[in-house]
């Protein structure tokens, strides 16, 4: 019987199921031929080829009314083999539609999977005729009906924000109260056991590291490791099979449906700067043999090569109003289909390059900004790529946050104990306004971290000098080497009581100048129960013991201390201000939003802040100077505070603020105590404070000033 072969439509790409049967539409503008290839339940015998005849504005289409969700299917496509002129066509592999909403099959490494033959003494300028089919992954056609019921986005505002990043089978393989069947899978990760010590943390948000379809590459494969993390992309569209127990489409749905009930947004890291196909060497898989001249980015002249500014061998061209549409279908698709709340984009500035350089004017801003879906989700840009002008902190338009990799900078040296920071750390605390306070912009602009999951976790910072990744496989090369780190005496694990009390001191110490900071702090998953990954600070193909959290070992006294701070921090609205300090004065009080205050006890002056020596930094955030909360659209009057830092060896003594600023200060934090306050007490103004040796200190202020007593926060300063 001879299939039902119907006309169908250029739109929309993808395999789409109807109800009635499934519409197949391919991109290629260069094509000569494209077959649709569809195959038995196994993915392993190809049962028939259908030539695709139409084709409308340069997509290729049809629909068939036979078949069904489940039929797993892939591309045939013709055209020129010429990689001088950046074609690379090749029917005799099988390719991944671009649009696949789910793959089925395991991608294995062989020769044949390349376009050319590996093994030729013209390398990939020859063409080689073995069928790639039997060992490729194959898409599935998709049934995404699935019962939301009345979920809801959490909606958390930006100031109000706490992101916690993680890796799916990293947070989960270990965990004691995920079943062991569910480990290492979506339907883990949203365990109860999980999603209690994510909402008694108190993080409104999880980031999670790449979840697209994915390839491990060949060198690890060959040294029996994988991508771990899954920067390493081959469909935007599918859930990575890795995570799935059984459907990855419907459990990804269901882990997102279970975070919002507990009051937790997802967000996704995504990777749209690269393919796992990497440069000319590279093998077809999907968009090389679809239209690689469309697809990617190609060096002018010189079409055989790739620019690559992500460092992976190629980067894809954006500028091609096809693969921009690609993109923007594909942020929709998971915002719109799977309910996601936001997006990290892994490189962002490689999506922003229209000629060279980077354009915050580009094409792909633009579509983002107009389109109605995507300009009310979090978008956050990881703000450097590999090119020669990469690095772009604070250079991103309005409506985008940026990971700041100065604020990590900054922490990180001014607690190992180096000078002459005050400056710039000042900055740092109080929402880097000398880099996003332009275009109405606001603190929430900056995603603060200390620790993230490429570099040392926090327990590893203050653990070793140096970075061990010889488990990598790569002699210790890879890696940053620069980590602003302090082992605090020995490299490595030590029995040294003194140094493990500094140690976990140190924790402690940029723990709570994270959540103390304005703008949205950002956690790495495992910091908060002191996970180590061993001294390697490229735990990328470690999906092992070093790679996961380790559970059984956590840290109560941290856990706890991290658990007060951000109850102290969402209690307290002065601690994530929506707009940045003016250092205004009300004058009914004598006090200012922010003051910053010297070991004396005085405003501090010009000259104060240009001591190359100084480690030590004062300061008053004026809770009752209070201002006009656009979100909430009330008046917010907090209590005010004191911040103390000494990342200095030995004590300072701090002269408290005098008595025009309040009658008394409330110890609420300290960091030489396991607790975080230790036994506590209220001191006069005017009095000294002896500021521990690298030791952080929070006090809130009591008395207040004659005729106008002091507002509380919600529930009290203490927590």
């Amino acid at each position: 019987m001879r299939r039902r072969v119907w006309p169908g439509h250029p739109y929309p790409l993808g395999a789409t199921w109807d109800g009635k049967g499934v519409n197949f539409a391919l991109f290629s503008a260069h094509a000569e031929q494209v077959e649709l290839c569809l195959f038995d339940p196994r993915g392993q015998r190809e049962q028939e080829r259908i030539l695709l005849t139409e084709y409308t504005d340069e997509v290729w289409h049809c629909y068939l009314p036979d078949i069904r969700p489940g039929q797993l299917y892939g591309y045939r496509v013709y055209g020129p083999w010429d990689p001088l002129r950046g074609h690379r066509f090749n029917h005799h592999k099988l390719l991944l539609d671009p649009y696949a909403k789910a793959l089925t099959g395991e991608f294995k490494w062989h020769d044949a999977v390349f376009g050319y033959r590996p093994n030729s003494s013209r390398a990939d300028l020859s063409f080689d005729r073995r069928d790639s089919a039997r060992y490729m992954p194959k898409g599935r056609v998709v049934d995404t009906a699935f019962t939301w019921a009345d979920d809801k986005r959490p909606g958390h505002p930006w100031p109000s924000s706490v992101i916690y990043e993680a890796h799916v089978k990293g947070l989960t393989m270990n965990h004691p109260g995920v079943p062991a069947e569910l480990r290492g899978t979506f339907l883990g990760l949203s365990q109860p056991a999980v999603l209690d010590h994510l909402v008694s943390l108190g993080v409104t948000a999880i980031e999670l590291l790449p979840v697209h379809a994915m390839i491990d590459e060949r060198p690890l494969v060959d040294r029996g490791l994988r991508n771990y993390w899954g920067y390493n992309s081959i469909g935007f569209f599918a859930p990575d099979q890795r995570y799935r127990q059984d459907s990855a489409h419907r459990e990804f749905k269901s882990m997102v449906q279970r975070l919002h009930e507990a009051g937790i947004e997802v967000i996704l890291d995504v990777v749209y700067n690269h393919t796992a196909e990497g440069n000319h060497l590279g093998p077809s898989l999907s968009f090389k043999g679809i239209d690689n001249a469309s697809y990617y980015r190609l060096v002018p002249g010189d079409e055989r090569y790739y620019d690559n500014y992500s460092g992976c061998g190629n980067t894809l061209n954006l500028r091609h109003p096809r693969v921009l549409q690609m993109v923007m279908d594909s942020l929709r698709y998971w915002v719109e289909e799977m309910h996601v709340d936001g997006f990290r984009f892994d490189l962002a500035p490689a999506l922003a390059r229209e000629r060279d350089s980077f354009d915050p004017g580009s094409g792909f801003f633009d579509a983002v900004r107009q389109d109605p879906v995507l300009s009310k989700v979090k978008l956050i840009a990881e703000p450097w790529d590999l090119g020669s002008d990469g690095y772009r902190l604070g250079g991103f338009p309005p409506g985008w946050a940026e990971w700041n990799g100065r604020y990590r900078d900054t922490l990180r040296r001014f607690w190992r104990g180096e000078g002459g920071l005050i400056g710039d750390l000042a900055s740092r605390f109080t929402g880097s306004s000398d880099m996003f306070h332009w275009g109405g912009r606001r603190p929430w602009a900056s995603i603060n971290f200390v620790t993230a999951h490429d570099g040392f976790t926090l327990r590893d910072l203050v653990t070793y000098n140096q970075k061990h990744n010889e488990a990598n496989g790569e002699e210790n090369r890879d890696g940053e080497r620069e980590n602003h780190s302090w082992n605090c005496g020995t490299e490595g694990p030590t029995k040294d009581p003194k140094i493990l009390a500094l140690r976990a001191r140190q924790q402690r110490n940029l723990l709570a100048s994270l959540l103390l900071s304005q703008g949205v702090p950002m956690l790495l998953a495992g910091d908060e129960i002191g996970n180590s990954q061993r001294g390697n600070n490229n735990a990328y193909c470690q999906d092992n013991q070093i790679g996961w959290i380790n559970w059984q070992d956590a840290d109560e006294d941290l856990l706890a201390f991290t658990r007060r701070l951000l109850k102290l921090r969402h209690r307290h609205p002065v601690f994530r201000r929506p707009r940045f300090f003016e250092g205004r004065r009300v004058e009914r009080l004598g006090l200012k939003d922010i003051t910053w205050v010297t070991p004396e006890g005085r405003e501090m002056q010009h000259q104060d802040w240009l001591m190359p020596f100084a480690r030590s930094l004062g300061f008053i955030l004026g809770g009752e100077a209070c201002e006009f909360d656009s979100e909430t659209g009330v008046e917010t009057i907090d209590d005010s505070f004191l911040v103390l830092l000494n990342a200095y060896h030995e004590t300072i003594d701090y002269r408290l603020p005098p008595a025009e600023l309040g009658r008394a200060w409330e110890l609420v934090l300290d960091t030489r105590h396991a607790d975080g306050l230790g036994e506590g007490g209220l001191f006069q103004a005017g009095t000294i404070f002896p500021l521990g040796p690298r030791s952080l200190v929070l006090l809130v202020r009591r008395g207040g000033v004659e005729g106008h007593p002091i507002p509380r926060g919600k529930g009290g300063a203490t927590s």
